[in-house]
């Protein structure tokens, strides 16, 4: 019987990762995407040993023609895509509007809305062609309220909430599941990438209480893609117990 493949942005590390792994663990062929090719032959080679079927490309998803291209040149035992999973993604800084860098401001758009976009616009016309896939996109809490110096990161999901609604209907007739699993707080580089760096600070955020996993909401994702084909889950919001709001937590000293 023939594997469905998954193709999963930002592989590298984090949800990208765990999801990736998951889904292999469960059948899947994998094509897998991210901008450091050394951790998506060493992410290969471990899941081909066991017996995973992996396609890697290594492209930035901020760049149009590189999307297209990695799509458009795919070998044909690969473009029967089943599932998407946009989830490459990024917070940069966290500062007030005023005070804030616009080169943070553009990574973050052209990350977390165009590449996405991108990605969307090249693989859905190949499960358009078959009838039938599924587009899982990785939104956040941050994406259903707006935090205290989240202003820029907090649109751009916000703008992903917006997007998978107009999938959603433009998907419809396609016979195309589309989803959203919207994270709270998950220990992953996401703290590190968007202090720039600063492990100490971005420790700081996951202290005093259990946060959540990369697994876990590979779990949710896993859960999305394998109800049966009448059933669409639309919006997954995930949090810690120990948080209420993007900013409202439990903490224990």
């Amino acid at each position: 019987m023939k594997k469905k493949i998954a193709l999963i942005t930002g592989a590298t590390s984090g949800i990208g990762e765990a999801t990736t792994r998951r889904l292999a663990d469960n059948g899947f062929d994998v094509i897998i995407t991210g901008r450091r090719s050394d951790r998506l032959t060493n992410l290969k080679g471990e899941l081909e040993k066991n017996g995973t079927r992996v396609l890697d490309l290594c492209f930035d998803v901020r760049v149009e023609s590189e999307v297209k291209s990695a799509v458009e040149n795919l070998p044909d035992s690969w473009k029967d895509i089943d599932v998407l999973v946009n989830n490459a993604g990024l917070a940069a800084g966290l500062s007030a509007l005023q005070e804030g860098d616009t080169d943070d401001w553009n990574r973050m758009i052209d990350t977390n809305v165009k590449g996405l976009l991108y990605v969307t616009r090249y693989v859905s016309p190949l499960m358009i062609e078959r009838g039938k896939g599924h587009i899982i996109n990785i939104g956040s809490i941050a994406g259903k309220e707006v935090y205290p110096n989240g202003n820029v990161y907090c649109a751009t999901k916000h703008a992903v909430d917006a997007l998978t609604k107009g999938m959603r209907i433009d998907m419809l007739r396609h016979n195309i599941k589309v989803t959203q699993v919207c994270p709270g707080a998950v220990e992953t580089e996401f703290s590190v990438v968007r202090f720039h760096g600063d492990e100490v600070r971005a420790a700081k955020v996951y202290e005093g209480f259990d946060n959540l996993i990369a697994e876990d909401i590979a779990d949710c994702i896993l859960f999305a893609i394998s109800r049966p084909d009448h059933v669409n889950i639309n919006d997954m919001t995930v949090m810690p117990t120990a948080q209420a709001t993007g900013t409202i937590f439990n903490k224990k000293p």
